[in-house]
């Protein structure tokens, strides 16, 4: 169900999308009201679900994370036994930046985010070590071009 949000809410959320860790002071400042109704609407916000968390946004490659590989996983398992295992399987694995589940010829997609090319085969060993997969595919990201976790409000 969507959430019922004002262009105020929109405001915050936009706020909060760019620097979560401004001051209260800040945002109602930015988005021109006072701080006890931007409290109001963050909590009410974040009782409804629509604020999930907050976290910080972490530069990969200054912790020496350089290398982001988008694994094409085609299976030829569909038993809920063997989903159940892999999608542990994912959740386990701390390289596992995104998982999707996807409609077509492949049935998964994974963004992975590991040191280099080496730390990458030690990932994709230890998955098919794991879970039985018809075929992998790996692709380099050469250059990022656009990564955000702002949502279009």
């Amino acid at each position: 169900m969507t959430a019922r949000l004002d262009e105020m809410d929109r405001k915050i959320l936009a706020e909060l999308q760019e620097d979560s860790a401004q001051s209260l002071d800040e945002i109602a400042r930015k988005v021109g009201s006072s701080k006890t109704p931007v409290w109001n609407r963050i909590k009410r916000m974040k009782e409804t679900g629509v604020i999930t968390r907050q976290t910080a946004v972490l530069d990969p490659e200054a912790l020496g994370l350089e290398a982001c590989f988008f694994v094409l996983i085609r299976t030829s398992e569909h038993e809920a036994d063997w989903q159940r295992r892999f999608l542990q399987t994912l959740r386990d694995r701390p390289e596992v930046l995104e998982a999707h589940r996807l409609a077509g010829d492949i049935d998964y997609i994974l963004k992975v985010r590991v040191k280099n090319a080496r730390a990458y085969d030690q990932f994709y060993q230890a998955l098919i070590a794991q879970v039985k997969i018809h075929n992998v595919t790996a692709l380099l990201s050469m250059e990022e071009i656009k990564s955000t976790t702002a949502l279009p409000l």
